[in-house]
């Protein structure tokens, strides 16, 4: 570069540099709206202390306007919270599996239910390793579900189908988010059935054979004081099993 180009060159980057640094970085985003949402029930409210549903949905990062898949919505916290998250131009994706329903009728009625109470929500069916979402998501979050890829009554591959089927079903640079009971470490997946809890590593493993690549995780649920080794339905430790908080990216 010629000498008397490069001073003012250089001066330039200088000032442009400074004019980023001085710039006020984005808010954050609130969520005290989601929360505060008049439609979601009493008993929701209650649960909020132990599952920190603001700082759930700051760490997936849900915006306004985005296409979100509930992946296993169960009762519909997660689903409720989404909905009032994304606003009236998203749209919240809720699935509960067929096999569910099948075993229990009240995970259909729960998801007519919460499909009828919110405009931007729809049910979405399709078997427990392949979600029948309709169009491509921005985000996807299942929480304390992943595990159950890997019960007993499901044939084995269906964790690596369903990993796969969320890989599918985001958008090029879209999330997953996955909360769940853990298991002691080198555990893999075999107290999935016994105790309900999936090692970490295990989660990490099939979603980065799938393609994902592993961009955060959480210690917003932990609890150092869970032996891990009990089953996460016993009145000793429910509500408070120590748990892991991951977040996935497809690349894009």
């Amino acid at each position: 570069m010629n000498r008397k180009l490069a001073v003012p060159f250089a001066l330039a980057l200088l000032l442009a540099g400074c004019a980023a640094n001085s710039a006020a970085p984005p808010p954050a985003a609130d969520y005290a709206a989601a929360l505060a949402d008049p439609a979601r029930p009493a008993t929701d409210r209650e649960r909020d202390a132990a599952r920190k549903p603001a700082d759930l949905l700051a760490f997936a990062q849900i915006a306004p306007g985005e296409a979100v898949g509930d992946f296993v919505m169960g009762g519909g916290y997660v689903t409720r919270l989404l909905a009032a998250a994304v606003g009236a131009k998203g749209k919240v994706y809720a699935f509960q599996p067929a096999e569910f329903i099948a075993f229990k009728a009240q995970y259909g009625t729960d998801q007519t239910a919460v499909d009828a109470a919110y405009a931007n929500v729809d049910a979405v069916g399709g078997a427990f390793a392949a979600p029948a979402f309709p169009v491509p998501l921005d985000t996807i979050i299942t929480v304390q579900n992943f595990h159950d890829l890997y019960l007993k009554p499901f044939p084995e591959g269906t964790g690596a189908r369903a990993s796969a089927a969320l890989f599918a079903a985001l958008k090029p640079g879209g999330t997953l988010v996955v909360v769940d009971h853990s298991a002691a470490d080198g555990t893999g997946t075999t107290l999935s059935d016994s105790l309900h809890r999936i090692d970490k590593a295990a989660v990490v493993d099939a979603l980065t054979r799938a393609g994902f690549k592993l961009e955060a995780e959480s210690d917003l649920y932990k609890h150092a004081d869970d032996p891990r080794t009990t089953n996460v339905f016993d009145p000793a430790i429910r509500g408070k099993t120590d748990q892991f908080a991951l977040r996935f990216r497809k690349p894009g």
